[in-house]
């Protein structure tokens, strides 16, 4: 993911995530067995009554050089979409596209972003149930036009974990008043579905991640990633499990303790990607 003599941006917005996300590439910077530099970056949107100096102010205490971009997306977006409607398409184009056009600019071989374990399953059940698409958000991706490698290094890290380490760290948390008060987006309704199901059943959402990791594409219906046309009687499957993938599920289902502690079951550390 990271790699020696890597330029790293991490886009840092104030949020827990991104606050986390450059502390511990920070941290990791001093120990990894492979030498990269890092860069913090801010873009102020020009949100109405966001607290330009809270970052800047921040990141003067450490030791870490850092660049705050403005740029007024704001105004375009609330120019172009109508009021009550979802925002977060087209600010999150217009923030790519200026994050983007910066990396170039100034050398960067890695973008970091702050998304976590549960931003990537909201996004497989946004993109299932209202895109009609199986995808999410890679660990490691590269951009459309083949200039850009993006890194999501909390990638295998639960959201409750890193609120508990922000809060342990006291981060100096912005919220995010272009898109935070629109309450009814259908991310915050995945979000509310997934919760529940954690409650209710311990360990669902960790398998349905793991299922993220272990695609049969021959037991799907993608022509374009696995060639049903051309199968014939003597060729063997190319997955692991063949025909036997057509079986009941072997597993245990959880049992469920009306006394079950949902917080004993989670882990009270944050795993990491492993740096190669």
């Amino acid at each position: 993911m990271i790699e020696d003599g890597d330029k790293v941006m991490v886009c840092l917005s104030g949020g827990k995530d991104s606050y986390t996300l450059l502390d511990i590439l920070m941290n990791l910077q001093k120990s990894a067995p492979v030498r990269f530099e890092l860069i913090a970056v801010n873009l102020d949107q020009k949100q109405p009554g966001f607290p330009e100096e809270v970052l800047p102010n921040y990141l003067s205490t450490l030791d870490i050089p850092f660049e705050i971009i403005e740029e007024d997306t704001y105004s375009v977006v609330k120019r172009v979409i109508p009021e009550g409607k979802t925002t977060c398409g087209l600010c999150s184009r217009l923030r790519r596209g200026v994050i983007y056009g910066w990396a170039e600019r100034n050398g960067i071989t890695k973008i970091a972003l702050g998304h976590h374990r549960d931003d990537m399953i909201e996004t497989l059940f946004l993109n299932m149930f209202f895109g009609g698409s199986m995808k999410s958000m890679p660990p490691k991706l590269k951009s459309d036009d083949g200039k850009h490698i993006v890194i999501r290094p909390l990638a295998y890290c639960k959201e409750k974990d890193i609120a508990q380490f922000a809060q342990a760290k006291q981060f100096p948390i912005i919220p995010c008043n272009l898109c935070g008060s629109q309450e009814n987006l259908q991310r915050q309704n995945i979000k509310m579905m997934l919760q529940d199901w954690d409650r209710k059943y311990p360990g669902r959402v960790e398998t349905i991640f793991k299922a993220m990791s272990n695609v049969a594409p021959s037991h799907l219906a993608d022509t374009e990633l696995y060639d049903f046309q051309g199968l014939s009687q003597d060729v063997l499957s190319q997955k692991a499990g063949g025909d036997t993938l057509f079986d009941a599920p072997d597993f245990t289902p959880p049992q469920q303790d009306d006394e079950h502690d949902e917080e004993a079951t989670s882990s009270n550390s944050i795993q990491f990607v492993n740096i190669g």
